[in-house]
């Protein structure tokens, strides 16, 4: 069995002044979010079986920054790419686009991980998900993760998984 890990990234500060969307960065509240997090990935117990990954990452300053603060460098990862087209701040990335992306880098020998942006997230989730996660009714948390169960034998792909496990860091709403 394999894994898909979904991640919204942690909380942003608002573009200053002649600032771009994606060159946000996170707050003092993401990065105690992605501090967190770490903590999960960490976790032999809770994320043993679900890596490694291979990560897809999108490109923007606050999703690099969550991904390195809470996940480059643990044994949760083996490979990560940088993408430009998951970022949805320049044009409509749709849960199909994603998984385009996904799909490229699927190695099919390990698990997957995805540190993007919401609204495509959740519609990611919606998209994949044979049952929508309780944690996404109120809309998907700054920080949070949903892992699906793949089956090893397959690429990723435009089919229905079970939601296997969630997590959800403190001040996420």
């Amino acid at each position: 069995m394999r894994y898909l890990t979904i991640v919204r990234h942690a909380k942003a500060t608002p573009a200053e002044a002649g600032e771009s969307d994606y060159e946000r960065t996170l707050s003092g509240r993401g990065r105690r979010q992605c501090a967190q997090l770490r903590a999960w990935a960490l976790d032999v117990e809770a994320l043993g079986a679900f890596g490694p990954v291979t990560a897809l990452v999108s490109s923007a300053a606050r999703t690099r920054q969550t991904f390195r603060e809470a996940f480059e460098g643990t044994p949760f990862v083996s490979a990560v790419h940088f993408s430009d087209l998951i970022y949805n701040g320049r044009r409509e990335v749709t849960a199909e686009d994603l998984l385009i992306d996904l799909t490229a880098i699927d190695p099919v020998t390990t698990s997957l991980l995805v540190v993007a942006h919401n609204p495509t997230v959740h519609d990611l989730v919606d998209t994949l998900a044979d049952e929508s996660p309780e944690v996404l009714r109120g809309g998907y948390p700054l920080g949070g993760a949903i892992v699906m169960a793949l089956r090893d034998d397959q690429p990723v792909g435009l089919s229905r998984y079970r939601v296997v496990a969630h997590y959800v860091p403190d001040g996420a709403r």
